[in-house]
Protein backbone atom coordinates (compact mmCIF):
# COMPACT_ATOMS: atom_id res chain seq x y z
CA UNK A 1 0.00 0.00 0.00
CA UNK A 2 2.66 2.63 0.88
CA UNK A 3 3.93 1.36 -2.91
CA UNK A 4 1.12 2.46 -4.46
CA UNK A 5 0.49 5.75 -2.48
CA UNK A 6 4.19 7.00 -3.10
CA UNK A 7 3.66 5.69 -6.76
CA UNK A 8 0.31 8.15 -7.29
CA UNK A 9 1.53 11.13 -4.85
CA UNK A 10 2.38 14.37 -6.21
CA UNK A 11 3.69 15.18 -9.89
CA UNK A 12 6.32 17.04 -7.93
CA UNK A 13 7.36 13.96 -5.57
CA UNK A 14 7.31 11.79 -8.77
CA UNK A 15 9.63 13.90 -11.07
CA UNK A 16 12.03 13.78 -7.96
CA UNK A 17 11.91 9.95 -7.77
CA UNK A 18 12.43 9.59 -11.44
CA UNK A 19 15.25 12.10 -11.46
CA UNK A 20 18.31 9.59 -9.18
CA UNK A 21 16.55 6.72 -12.04
CA UNK A 22 17.13 8.30 -14.90
CA UNK A 23 20.46 9.38 -13.97
CA UNK A 24 21.72 5.97 -13.29
CA UNK A 25 20.36 5.25 -16.21
CA UNK A 26 22.69 7.24 -18.12
CA UNK A 27 25.71 6.00 -16.05
CA UNK A 28 24.91 2.53 -16.93
CA UNK A 29 24.44 3.57 -20.72
CA UNK A 30 28.15 5.32 -20.72
CA UNK A 31 29.41 2.05 -18.70
CA UNK A 32 28.46 -0.08 -21.77
CA UNK A 33 30.15 2.33 -23.60
CA UNK A 34 33.50 2.34 -22.08
CA UNK A 35 33.01 -1.75 -21.70
CA UNK A 36 33.80 -1.86 -26.03
CA UNK A 37 35.60 1.16 -26.26
CA UNK A 38 38.87 -0.86 -26.56
CA UNK A 39 37.09 -3.94 -29.12
CA UNK A 40 33.63 -5.68 -29.53
CA UNK A 41 32.37 -7.72 -26.69
CA UNK A 42 29.65 -9.76 -26.30
CA UNK A 43 26.53 -9.22 -23.97
CA UNK A 44 28.00 -11.63 -21.41
CA UNK A 45 31.04 -10.29 -21.46
CA UNK A 46 29.44 -6.46 -21.05
CA UNK A 47 27.73 -7.87 -18.25
CA UNK A 48 30.81 -9.22 -17.00
CA UNK A 49 32.74 -5.92 -16.68
CA UNK A 50 30.37 -3.90 -15.51
CA UNK A 51 28.91 -5.88 -12.40
CA UNK A 52 25.37 -5.44 -14.38
CA UNK A 53 22.81 -8.16 -14.89
CA UNK A 54 22.64 -9.63 -18.33
CA UNK A 55 19.01 -8.35 -18.91
CA UNK A 56 20.00 -5.23 -18.10
CA UNK A 57 22.91 -4.95 -20.29
CA UNK A 58 20.11 -6.14 -23.31
CA UNK A 59 17.72 -3.68 -22.58
CA UNK A 60 20.12 -0.65 -22.86
CA UNK A 61 22.27 -2.06 -25.48
CA UNK A 62 18.86 -2.25 -27.27
CA UNK A 63 18.19 1.42 -26.64
CA UNK A 64 21.81 1.99 -27.87
CA UNK A 65 21.88 0.46 -31.11
CA UNK A 66 18.76 1.90 -32.27
CA UNK A 67 20.04 5.28 -31.39
CA UNK A 68 23.76 4.22 -33.54
CA UNK A 69 25.73 4.75 -30.27
CA UNK A 70 26.46 1.19 -30.77
CA UNK A 71 26.23 -1.70 -33.50
CA UNK A 72 25.92 -5.57 -33.64
CA UNK A 73 28.87 -6.89 -35.27
CA UNK A 74 28.47 -10.70 -37.68
CA UNK A 75 30.23 -12.27 -34.78
CA UNK A 76 27.24 -11.35 -32.25
CA UNK A 77 28.79 -8.79 -30.37
CA UNK A 78 28.26 -5.35 -29.70
CA UNK A 79 31.05 -2.16 -31.22
CA UNK A 80 31.08 1.23 -30.90
CA UNK A 81 28.81 2.77 -33.53
CA UNK A 82 28.40 5.43 -36.16
CA UNK A 83 26.80 7.89 -34.42
CA UNK A 84 29.48 8.10 -31.88
CA UNK A 85 32.13 8.26 -34.44
CA UNK A 86 30.19 11.40 -36.11
CA UNK A 87 30.62 13.02 -33.06
CA UNK A 88 34.06 12.30 -31.90
CA UNK A 89 34.96 13.83 -35.56
CA UNK A 90 32.70 16.58 -35.16
CA UNK A 91 34.31 17.89 -31.92
CA UNK A 92 37.94 17.37 -33.16
CA UNK A 93 37.37 19.21 -36.35
CA UNK A 94 35.12 21.95 -34.42
CA UNK A 95 38.56 22.21 -31.59
CA UNK A 96 41.18 21.78 -34.67
CA UNK A 97 39.65 24.67 -36.44
CA UNK A 98 39.52 27.17 -33.53
CA UNK A 99 43.07 26.44 -32.71
CA UNK A 100 44.19 26.34 -36.34
CA UNK A 101 42.38 30.12 -37.02
CA UNK A 102 43.35 31.70 -33.49
CA UNK A 103 46.09 33.50 -35.12
CA UNK A 104 44.39 35.33 -37.29
CA UNK A 105 41.62 36.15 -35.41
CA UNK A 106 43.93 37.86 -33.10
CA UNK A 107 45.97 39.71 -36.01
CA UNK A 108 42.61 40.35 -37.53
CA UNK A 109 41.22 41.97 -34.25
CA UNK A 110 44.39 43.92 -33.47
CA UNK A 111 44.33 44.90 -36.97
CA UNK A 112 40.79 46.39 -36.20
CA UNK A 113 40.19 46.91 -32.97
CA UNK A 114 37.12 45.41 -33.53
CA UNK A 115 35.36 42.46 -32.31
CA UNK A 116 36.12 39.24 -34.39
CA UNK A 117 33.75 36.03 -34.83
CA UNK A 118 34.70 32.93 -35.89
CA UNK A 119 31.44 30.18 -36.76
CA UNK A 120 29.98 27.11 -38.14
CA UNK A 121 26.71 26.12 -39.41
CA UNK A 122 24.90 23.34 -36.65
CA UNK A 123 21.32 22.47 -37.42
CA UNK A 124 20.66 25.40 -40.03
CA UNK A 125 22.10 28.37 -37.14
CA UNK A 126 25.23 30.32 -36.74
CA UNK A 127 27.09 28.69 -33.70
CA UNK A 128 29.83 30.99 -32.75
CA UNK A 129 33.13 28.83 -32.40
CA UNK A 130 35.33 31.38 -31.15
CA UNK A 131 35.19 35.27 -29.91
CA UNK A 132 37.88 37.95 -29.26
CA UNK A 133 36.58 41.39 -27.92
CA UNK A 134 38.25 44.58 -29.61
CA UNK A 135 40.33 47.36 -28.03
CA UNK A 136 36.76 49.61 -28.39
CA UNK A 137 34.15 49.54 -25.31
CA UNK A 138 32.28 48.18 -27.32
CA UNK A 139 29.41 44.93 -26.44
CA UNK A 140 28.45 42.46 -29.11
CA UNK A 141 25.96 40.77 -27.69
CA UNK A 142 27.49 37.08 -29.18
CA UNK A 143 29.05 34.20 -26.89
CA UNK A 144 31.38 30.98 -28.17
CA UNK A 145 28.58 28.42 -27.99
CA UNK A 146 25.48 30.76 -28.63
CA UNK A 147 23.24 30.46 -31.90
CA UNK A 148 21.51 32.99 -34.01
CA UNK A 149 19.87 33.14 -37.12
CA UNK A 150 21.66 32.89 -40.45
CA UNK A 151 19.04 35.15 -42.13
CA UNK A 152 19.88 37.92 -40.24
CA UNK A 153 23.78 37.74 -39.39
CA UNK A 154 26.93 38.47 -41.37
CA UNK A 155 28.24 34.96 -40.35
CA UNK A 156 25.49 33.44 -41.08
CA UNK A 157 25.09 35.16 -45.17
CA UNK A 158 28.70 34.28 -45.46
CA UNK A 159 28.02 30.74 -44.47
CA UNK A 160 25.14 30.12 -47.17
CA UNK A 161 27.01 31.71 -49.80
CA UNK A 162 26.99 29.03 -52.28
CA UNK A 163 23.10 27.98 -51.92
CA UNK A 164 21.32 28.65 -54.95
CA UNK A 165 18.64 31.31 -55.05
CA UNK A 166 15.82 28.77 -54.70
CA UNK A 167 17.57 28.02 -51.50
CA UNK A 168 18.01 31.27 -50.97
CA UNK A 169 14.53 32.13 -51.24
CA UNK A 170 13.51 28.93 -49.40
CA UNK A 171 15.32 30.59 -46.32
CA UNK A 172 13.94 33.67 -46.60
CA UNK A 173 10.62 32.46 -46.61
CA UNK A 174 10.69 30.37 -43.54
CA UNK A 175 13.34 32.36 -41.71
CA UNK A 176 12.75 36.13 -42.39
CA UNK A 177 10.42 36.68 -39.36
CA UNK A 178 13.93 36.11 -37.30
CA UNK A 179 14.73 39.39 -38.56
CA UNK A 180 15.16 42.25 -35.83
CA UNK A 181 15.16 44.61 -38.21
CA UNK A 182 13.13 43.22 -41.69
CA UNK A 183 14.62 43.16 -44.82
CA UNK A 184 12.10 43.03 -48.25
CA UNK A 185 13.09 39.43 -49.98
CA UNK A 186 14.09 41.02 -53.41
CA UNK A 187 16.34 43.81 -51.50
CA UNK A 188 17.42 40.44 -49.22
CA UNK A 189 18.33 38.14 -52.30
CA UNK A 190 19.80 40.92 -54.05
CA UNK A 191 22.01 41.03 -51.61
CA UNK A 192 23.12 37.88 -50.96
CA UNK A 193 23.50 37.98 -55.21
CA UNK A 194 25.63 40.99 -54.74
CA UNK A 195 27.60 39.11 -51.56
CA UNK A 196 28.32 35.77 -53.72
CA UNK A 197 29.59 37.87 -56.17
CA UNK A 198 32.23 39.45 -54.00
CA UNK A 199 32.79 35.94 -51.59
CA UNK A 200 32.14 38.60 -48.77
CA UNK A 201 28.85 39.43 -47.00
CA UNK A 202 27.64 42.53 -44.50
CA UNK A 203 24.89 42.98 -41.61
CA UNK A 204 23.34 46.35 -41.91
CA UNK A 205 21.71 45.86 -38.52
CA UNK A 206 19.07 43.26 -39.64
CA UNK A 207 20.01 41.26 -36.33
CA UNK A 208 20.63 44.51 -33.99
CA UNK A 209 19.90 48.33 -35.35
CA UNK A 210 23.25 49.34 -34.07
CA UNK A 211 25.37 46.81 -34.83
CA UNK A 212 27.31 46.63 -38.41
CA UNK A 213 29.63 43.12 -39.61
CA UNK A 214 31.72 42.58 -42.27
CA UNK A 215 32.28 38.57 -42.91
CA UNK A 216 33.68 36.15 -45.15
CA UNK A 217 33.78 32.57 -45.47
CA UNK A 218 36.12 29.55 -44.91
CA UNK A 219 36.43 26.95 -47.42
CA UNK A 220 38.32 23.77 -47.05
CA UNK A 221 40.35 21.90 -49.72
CA UNK A 222 37.45 21.30 -51.78
CA UNK A 223 36.04 24.58 -51.62
CA UNK A 224 32.83 23.92 -49.92
CA UNK A 225 32.62 27.11 -46.84
CA UNK A 226 32.91 24.88 -43.64
CA UNK A 227 33.22 27.86 -41.54
CA UNK A 228 32.75 32.12 -41.63
CA UNK A 229 34.39 34.98 -39.79
CA UNK A 230 33.49 38.33 -39.28
CA UNK A 231 34.67 42.00 -37.86
CA UNK A 232 31.77 43.25 -35.85
CA UNK A 233 31.03 46.59 -34.39
CA UNK A 234 28.23 49.48 -34.12
CA UNK A 235 27.16 51.64 -36.59
CA UNK A 236 29.27 54.81 -35.24
CA UNK A 237 32.60 52.52 -35.79
CA UNK A 238 31.68 51.16 -38.77
CA UNK A 239 30.82 53.40 -41.74
CA UNK A 240 29.95 52.64 -45.11
CA UNK A 241 33.23 54.24 -46.24
CA UNK A 242 34.70 51.99 -43.60
CA UNK A 243 33.30 48.78 -44.34
CA UNK A 244 34.11 48.95 -47.90
CA UNK A 245 37.67 49.22 -47.05
CA UNK A 246 37.17 46.23 -44.23
CA UNK A 247 36.25 43.81 -47.17
CA UNK A 248 39.65 43.54 -48.30
CA UNK A 249 41.25 42.31 -44.84
CA UNK A 250 38.61 39.78 -43.66
CA UNK A 251 38.81 38.35 -46.91
CA UNK A 252 42.61 37.74 -46.36
CA UNK A 253 41.90 36.78 -43.18
CA UNK A 254 39.34 34.61 -44.20
CA UNK A 255 41.99 32.92 -47.27
CA UNK A 256 44.76 32.42 -45.21
CA UNK A 257 42.00 30.11 -42.95
CA UNK A 258 41.02 28.26 -45.47
CA UNK A 259 44.43 28.00 -47.25
CA UNK A 260 45.84 25.96 -43.93
CA UNK A 261 42.63 23.48 -44.67
CA UNK A 262 43.67 23.04 -48.08
CA UNK A 263 42.20 25.46 -50.25
CA UNK A 264 43.60 27.39 -52.89
CA UNK A 265 42.13 30.42 -55.11
CA UNK A 266 42.11 27.52 -58.08
CA UNK A 267 39.60 24.93 -55.56
CA UNK A 268 36.17 25.15 -57.29
CA UNK A 269 33.52 25.44 -54.91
Amino acid sequence: MQDTAFKLGSRSKGALAEGPQRSQTLVRGLEIIDAVADGPATIAEIANATQLTYSTVHRLVSVLVARRYLKLTNTRSVALGPRLIELGFAAHSRIDLVRHARPWLEELSGKTGDTVHLARLENDEVSYLDKLSGSRAVEISSRVGGRKPVISTGVGKALILDRSEAELADLYQSDHHLMNHPVPRETWLVQLDQYRQGDFAFDLGEDEASIRCVAAPIRDATGRIVAAISVSSTVEHMSPQRMQALITEVKAAAFQISAGLGYTARTQP
